[in-house]
């Protein structure tokens, strides 16, 4: 059981995860970043690598994707800083990111690092489910990797219990389709969304993204799913300033 499926199995309800990008707001910030987080009480991290051309991504995160790719954030450096990961911190790890980068990389070779420095999945949203299935499954599995998908309100119901099936770790719901950053809002129609996900008794839990930006709506995520993933709100709150005071200062407003 990793570290995923553990965490899941012992809190199932109002898991937190948090995204961040690697090498922001600094190039060395990376697993700083991981360790404060823990500390402030987040269930799981989510580690962007950054990509020039991050097209669902709203504009707080691709500008934090260009400063790190600027400063010079690449994959092999990112393994080395996550060489350290696991000295600081217990809790899962993902990372998060398009699939040019782990294409150039190799897959395989991917895998095996995140593997080597303890990630726990991967979230590869461009990564076609086709592909994924003939060609890269069996590495995943080999190096022990959980890959998550993404849901959409216009996945069908046929390729909502394709993921499922093919997944071994949580379902990553999203709360609408446009890019990330945007405030949740639960209407009719996106209630009528999630109650659908939630009668079709998935075997794997859920997290809603894109859009949590407060307890508020964090709490509405946890309504309707086991967690939901903070993103934008956080790369803003670490822009500027006293890094481990504004990780804790966000961290409060859901924690306490």
């Amino acid at each position: 059981m990793n570290r995923i499926n553990k965490i899941f199995k012992e809190k199932k309800n109002n898991i937190l995860s948090i995204y961040y990008t690697a090498g922001y707001p600094g190039l060395g910030d990376t697993v700083a970043i991981a360790a404060a987080l823990e500390k402030a009480g987040a269930d799981m991290l989510e580690i962007g690598f950054p990509y020039s051309d991050p097209v669902a991504d709203g504009p707080v995160i691709q500008a934090s994707s260009k400063l790190s790719l600027d400063q010079g954030m690449d994959l092999d450096l990112l393994f080395e800083q996550l060489k350290e990961l696991r000295k600081t911190v217990t809790i899962p790890v993902l990372l998060m990111g398009y699939v040019n980068p782990v294409l150039q990389y190799g897959v395989e070779r991917f895998c095996k690092s995140c593997a080597e420095v303890g990630v726990d999945g991967c979230i590869v949203p461009d990564l076609p489910m086709v592909e994924y299935e003939e060609f890269y499954k069996d590495v995943f599995l080999k190096y022990g990797l959980s890959n998550i998908f993404l849901v959409t309100p216009q996945t069908s119901t046929e390729r909502i219990h394709k993921i499922d099936s093919l997944s071994n770790g949580f379902i990553y719901l999203l709360s609408s389709s446009a890019t990330t950053g945007q405030n949740l809002q639960v209407s009719d129609t996106t209630e009528a969304y999630f109650s659908r996900i939630a009668d079709l008794k998935l075997n794997n839990p859920t997290m809603i993204g894109f859009g949590i930006s407060s307890k508020e709506t964090f709490d509405k995520a946890c309504k309707y799913a086991n967690g939901g993933i903070i993103g934008t709100a956080f790369v803003k709150a670490i822009a500027a300033g006293n890094l481990d005071e504004n990780i804790e200062a966000f961290m409060t407003k859901f924690t306490s």
